[in-house]
């Protein structure tokens, strides 16, 4: 456009009928209707995607819940365990191997059990199935006695305090990442959480205490102490059932010692399931359950299983020596 502008201008120019400045003049006048009409066919494009984007997004909201959440709460039966799986089975979709295959056990109230096994032996597979997070493809998971899909999932989840193997921490104070586990905990409770969790220790040394600021992911803790954040924050719910998920990994094993001492002390009559690769980690629990292959190939204390159970001897064998396995 420019130069046909330019070409037109110096033949009227070099002939008399125009000057420089109206051929300048005319060259930048076109230039901002190019430039409107550049912003327009992008608003076109813009709109064109936008339409196909909220199709989509409508699309989302629209597609109904797989798991239906009842509105009201069911009476649990007296004396009922704390959790129990009645032969499940569960394959995660699009999948043709089963994580879990016909899982039976009951924990009672009050118990504290650790649970051990490979990677990928169905270890978080089956902590998942009691917060209902899957549906178990055949068999029942039972909460107190009464079957997960006939809790509202907001029950449900409010009587199990879960810490996940990836400490997620978010942007705000350390006291306001305690607080998620419930809103509306003060600040004696908060710090009693974390004097379980073994936080309060290095929470006192930042310098602005429990109002220190916490970077997005907890960028600016090391990974034991978002780890201790996050068992603090599902401690300061006090929940009936407590899940540890590999959630001691990255602490040393003084630290580690100190915290299931403070569980012991702290959570009487909280059921609590401690999830581990690590013999010591579970090794102090009133029972243990082994996973293989999806399986449970053994159940019981440690030197039971230690005597019994080839795949746990295994492990322990693995991790410590022999007289220090057996003691």
């Amino acid at each position: 456009m420019v130069v046909l502008v330019l070409w037109a201008g110096g033949i009227d120019i070099q002939a008399g009928r125009l000057s420089q400045g109206v051929v300048i003049a005319f060259i930048n006048y076109a230039n901002q209707i190019l430039l409107a009409l550049l912003i327009v066919s992008n608003l076109i494009i813009l709109l064109t995607k936008s339409m196909a984007s909220a199709a989509r997004v409508n699309e989302v909201l629209d597609t109904p819940a797989e798991m239906a959440d009842p509105e009201r709460a069911p009476e649990p039966p007296a004396g009922a365990p704390a959790v129990e799986f009645r032969d499940v089975s569960f394959a995660y979709a699009g999948t043709g191997n089963r994580a879990l295959e016909h899982v039976g056990v009951s924990i009672p109230k009050g118990q504290t059990v650790g649970i051990i096994g490979g990677t990928g032996s169905g270890k978080t597979t089956f902590v998942n199935l009691i917060g209902r997070f899957y549906e178990a493809t055949s068999g029942c998971v039972l909460v107190e006695g009464v079957p997960v899909g006939r809790w509202p999932l907001r029950t449900l989840r409010g009587k199990i305090g879960l810490v996940p193997q990836h400490a997620a921490l978010f942007t705000g104070t350390v006291a306001e990442n305690i607080r998620w586990g419930r809103p509306d905990a003060g600040m004696d409770e908060i710090r009693a959480a974390a004097v379980a969790a073994q936080a309060d220790g290095f929470i006192r040394r930042l310098p602005r205490g429990y109002d220190s600021p916490v970077e997005r992911g907890g960028a600016n803790f090391s990974g034991g102490q978002r780890q201790r954040l996050t068992i603090a924050r599902a401690l300061v719910a006090d929940p009936p059932v407590l899940i540890l998920d590999d959630a001691a990994s990255a602490l040393d094993f003084l630290t580690e010692a100190r915290l299931r001492e403070a569980l012991r002390k702290t959570g009487r009559g909280r059921t609590v399931l401690v999830v581990s690769q690590r013999v010591g980690t579970v090794r102090g629990a009133d029972r243990i359950l082994v996973f293989d292959g999806g399986r449970i190939v053994g159940d019981g204390t440690h030197e039971a299983l230690l005597r019994e159970c080839a795949a746990y001897r295994e492990i322990c064998l693995s991790q410590l020596p022999a007289k220090e396995a057996r003691a």
